[in-house]
């Protein structure tokens, strides 16, 4: 079961947000996850959502929330469940969410959504949209092509430049003068 949150923080578009309901399932998240840049204002939401969510999270003053591109978490045979490494220390960013607003965690907690998802489904119907965009702006360069050529020759068939090249032009001065008329 994975929680989604929408967090409407940033005054652009609202930032979908989802946890698992414990680490078994976040596991299958991070799986499948992609990670872009995220605004600051949605990270304090998170590390909000991180506070709230966590028993030892609540009884203290401020919480430490990491966060890091997918393809630096290094999961290795020797790590339970809910445990990750890092491939490279300098790509690990950390956020810091003081104290509890319960502003900000109502307004998420409205917005919140339980759903039952194929994170592998998801990735890969999100990965065939993209490729489908990709292939309609190739198809559409392509076209576009086509029709410049055809802009081109219709210019050239209506120019006067293919009649006047030398190996075309003949003169009535040099033609055959016969008089075998009659």
């Amino acid at each position: 079961m994975v929680f989604y949150l929408t967090s409407s923080s940033v005054n652009s578009l609202p930032y979908a947000i989802y946890m698992g309901k414990d680490k078994y399932e976040n596991e299958d998240l991070i799986k499948h996850d992609n990670i872009e840049d995220i605004p600051k204002e949605v990270l304090m939401d998170c590390a909000h959502l991180v506070k709230a969510s966590s028993i030892q999270g609540c009884k203290m003053n401020h919480v430490n929330v990491v966060y890091t591109p997918r393809s630096n978490l290094k999961k290795t045979a020797d790590l339970d469940v809910g445990q990750i490494g890092f491939h490279r220390q300098k790509d690990v960013k950390l956020v810091i969410g003081e104290k509890k607003v319960n502003e900000i965690l109502n307004q998420l907690e409205k917005t919140k959504v339980e759903w039952f998802p194929d994170p592998a489904a998801e990735k890969e119907r999100r990965d065939h949209e993209e490729r489908s965009e990709r292939k309609a702006q190739i198809q559409e360069m392509k076209r576009r092509v086509k029709e410049e050529m055809k802009k081109r020759e219709m210019v050239e068939l209506r120019s006067y430049l293919p009649l006047m090249k030398v190996k075309n032009m003949s003169s009535n001065q040099d033609g055959n003068d016969s008089d075998e008329s009659m």
